[in-house]
This record gives C-alpha cells, sequence and structure tokens, in this order.
C-alpha cells in the first residue's frame, strides 16, 4: 500500500471496480499507471463483466495528477516519454476498452486526474471534486490529456483550464461544462446515485452498451499516435531548468 495499489473485482451483476490508489493524494506514479491501464483492458475482455465501475481510494483528493518525484527524476527526453505515456495508455485503454466506464469522482482532481475523469463514460462526483489542469503553471501544459479533456468539454472551456492553470473551478462548473454527469453534496448521495444508474446498466442488453461505447469514440482512432506525440513533447519540456524549478517551488507549497 505504501507504494500504491490498483484493486479489481468483479460482482455477479457483471459490474468490474477498479480502485486505484497512492498515499500521495492519489497522484499516480508510473508503475501505478501502467498497472492502471493493463486492469482496465484485462477486465473489458472478461466475459464476465457488462460494465466498469473506476473509482480512486480514500475520501479526500480523487487525483493529484502525475508523482513530482518521478519528474523531477526525468534525465533524458526518452524517460521523458515513457513517464507521459503513463497517462496517455490510462486514457487509451478507457476509449478502447468495449464496456461502458462509470466513474466515481469523489474529491479534488488535478492535471492527470482531469484526463482520467475525462475519459469516463459518465462519471459521478461530488461538491468537493473541483478540478484544476495545473501543468503550465510547473512548466510544461496538458498535452497528454488534452485530447480527453477537449472532446469531453470542447476547446473553450479546455483552454481556460490550461490557460488559468493555477485557478480551481468547481463541480458544478464541470457539470455545466459536461465533465460530470451529476453532482451531489456528498459521497453517500453519490453512491446511491451510483448504484441506481448500475443496477439499470447490468440488467441492460450488453451488445447495445458495447455498439454505443464504440459511437461515443467515434474518430479517436489515431489517439495511440496523437498521445504518444503529445508525451514527447511533454518529455522534452520537463527537462528544462525553468519546469524543474517549478516543480521544486510547487512541491514546497
Amino acid at each position: 500500500m505504501e507504494e500504491g495499489h490498483v484493486n479489481c473485482n468483479i460482482d455477479t451483476k457483471g459490474l468490474a471496480t477498479i480502485e486505484f490508489g497512492h498515499p500521495s493524494s492519489n497522484a499516480l506514479p508510473g508503475k501505478i499507471l501502467g498497472k492502471l491501464a493493463k486492469a482496465i483492458t484485462e477486465i473489458s475482455d472478461d466475459p464476465s463483466c457488462k460494465l466498469i465501475l473506476l473509482k480512486s481510494a480514500g475520501n479526500r483528493a480523487f487525483c493529484a495528477g502525475a508523482s513530482f518525484d518521478e519528474l523531477i527524476a526525468i534525465e533524458n527526453i526518452a524517460d521523458g516519454k515513457i513517464f507521459f505515456s503513463g497517462f496517455a495508455k490510462v486514457i487509451n485503454a478507457c476509449r478502447t476498452s468495449s464496456k461502458l466506464i462509470i466513474g466515481r469522482i469523489h474529491g479534488k482532481a488535478v492535471g492527470g486526474g482531469v484526463g482520467i475523469a475525462s475519459a469516463m463514460d459518465y462519471a459521478f462526483a461530488t461538491e468537493a471534486a473541483s478540478i484544476k489542469l495545473s501543468e503550465l503553471a510547473v512548466g510544461i501544459g496538458p498535452f497528454v490529456v488534452g485530447p480527453a479533456v477537449q472532446r469531453k468539454i470542447g476547446l473553450s472551456a479546455m483552454s481556460q483550464l490550461a490557460i488559468n492553470a493555477t485557478a480551481w473551478r468547481s463541480a458544478r462548473w464541470a457539470e455545466e461544462k459536461g465533465l460530470y454527469a451529476n453532482v451531489y453534496e456528498d459521497i453517500q448521495q453519490m453512491d446511491k446515485g451510483i448504484t441506481e444508474l448500475v443496477e439499470k446498466l447490468c440488467a441492460s442488453n450488453p451488445a447495445a452498451m458495447e455498439q454505443l461505447k464504440s459511437v461515443f469514440w467515434e474518430g479517436t482512432d489515431h489517439w495511440d499516435s496523437l498521445l504518444s506525440e503529445r508525451a514527447e513533447i511533454s518529455g522534452g519540456l520537463v527537462l528544462s531548468d525553468f519546469t524543474r524549478n517549478a516543480i521544486q517551488s510547487f512541491k514546497k507549497t
């Protein structure tokens, strides 16, 4: 648990629950990102799975984005590309999954966390689930998660997040823009809403849901190469003195 975890299970109704977690506000190092992408892909291929619920551990932040410790340790573009490809793999695993993915966003989402939320097909959230794309504030930019965020909330709203990188946007703002489908006052109410929808979907036609998934993600077949290219951009920027100094300052706040 000290290094983070990804846990999976499938219940008798066909609901697959995937939970990720890390002690550092659910900020995700490369190994956890790799495990998460693999879990989404493998559980999607399980014939007993009808639907996926993606969530994170704890009751505070949903996901604080990338691991700053790993960012600081990057020494060359190749390593940088590999690191940023972690979020790309998770987004692409969600995209290529044949199953609808329901998201449970219980708390704040930052950077890559917003990208993961954007890759979900239907996201529930609490009023505590404010969002921020902080990448530009540390000298990078939301290049990898950008396509997923833009697809979900549009170019205008995504650019607002990307440019004003230190400003939090409320969960209600995210709901208005289409990132969240439903926002609740607290976790208990959110979980009740999730249960109600999950029960309906697990009783729905799996073939119809699979076809809907395909329609929702139409026009994204090029994302394997696109997100790889974006990861290389970020991998180069993280090597600059500006970015290294900005990350060190950010860690102290």
